[in-house]
């Protein structure tokens, strides 16, 4: 519903609140299939399990963004009048949206589920004769139960992930503006230039997902993660320096890193140190450690980027890389328990 609004939003405020809803509901479809990943392999299986996650993401997006090529031509991308939403941005998401659902409607037929314990059906029965008062406040327990047990890792990940997604959504905001004022780019021009963006990270995070597999078991899951944040903020303070439409998707090359590198290395990490029974509830904090940050920047950004950053694209970017450097600096604070990670000795 949020795909299908959003190329009608009246207001900024209103497509950037779109935007947070449409992240939210995202990361709840995507919470079961990443706790569905721990249940289905064994310990050793689970980096390279995650990281194809991170691989198929990759390659799901590049294949988006190289439609948005095709949407030009085949709806008018020529056909731009000032202060208009273009025609092919509009069909853009509605057939995002169509997709979107249809994905999921594909997983829920055709993925078998693992089948309940003889302690798992006896709860679901237990369950089925409490009150709907009862069952309603059973969720928000469990939650309240998990967060109160939660492991000093997970903490010391929220603090990763509150300055990692600020960026990134900082990044995702402000990119188009950005070629506007860097290359005098008019609307269509922009966003094309931020989907060739997408389009070359999202190439390197499709080749590298697997290789950072070997390099995470050699090295430990940590330095790689925090390294990979590193390269990340790097490349964002070399984007607003560059003001050639090639030559600017070179930092990507780095970016394509850390984007393989956040979708897959911290879920390998928390699912191998969370209770099997636990692990669908601490996915779901994980997820919850995304939209959260998220949440946060749509509503302290707009002052922050008014009274801070002289309502300057540029400086956005620039604020976005300090983000990623305090992340890379928390993610060296990462520690997992070696009797649960013996990567991260």
């Amino acid at each position: 519903l949020c795909l299908f609004a959003f190329p009608m939003s009246p207001a900024l405020w209103f497509a950037v609140g779109l935007l947070w809803i449409l992240d939210v509901g995202n990361n709840m479809a995507m919470e079961p299939y990443r706790a569905f990943v721990g249940d289905k392999l064994p310990d050793r299986q689970l980096s390279i399990g995650y990281q194809m996650q991170s691989l198929f993401v990759g390659a799901g997006i590049l294949l988006a963004n190289a439609s948005i090529f095709l949407f030009q031509d085949w709806f008018g991308g020529g056909e731009e009048i000032s202060g208009q939403v273009p025609k092919w941005l509009y069909y853009s998401f509605f057939i995002g949206s169509f997709l979107s659902v249809a994905t999921i409607l594909w997983s829920v037929l055709k993925t078998p589920e693992i089948p309940p314990t003889e302690e798992e059906l006896a709860e679901i029965n237990r369950h089925k004769g409490l009150s709907f008062s009862e069952r309603f406040k059973v969720p928000f327990i469990e939650i309240a139960h998990a967060v109160k047990d939660m492991p000093k890792f997970m903490w010391r990940l929220s603090a990763v992930y509150l300055f990692q997604w600020y960026a990134l959504f900082v990044y995702w905001q402000f990119i188009t503006p950005l070629f506007r004022a860097t290359m005098g780019f008019d609307t269509s021009q922009a966003a094309a230039q931020a989907a060739k963006m997408s389009t070359t990270y999202n190439i390197v995070t499709t080749v590298v997902a697997l290789i950072l597999v070997p390099l995470t078991i050699k090295f430990g899951g940590k330095r790689i993660y925090a390294l990979s944040l590193f390269g990340t903020s790097i490349a964002l303070f070399a984007i607003p320096n560059i003001a050639d439409p090639v030559y600017v998707l070179i930092p990507m090359v780095l970016f394509g890193i850390g984007w393989a590198a956040m979708m897959g290395i911290p879920y390998s990490m928390v699912s191998k140190i969370v209770p099997q029974e636990r692990r669908g509830v601490y996915m779901g904090i994980l997820n919850m450690m995304i939209v959260i940050p998220m949440g946060i920047q749509t509503l302290s950004f707009g002052p922050i980027f008014k009274n801070l950053l002289g309502a300057n694209s540029v400086n956005a970017m620039l604020f976005a890389g300090v983000c990623f450097v305090i992340a890379g600096s928390l993610a060296f604070r990462l520690n997992v328990a070696k009797d649960a990670d013996k990567e991260e000795d």
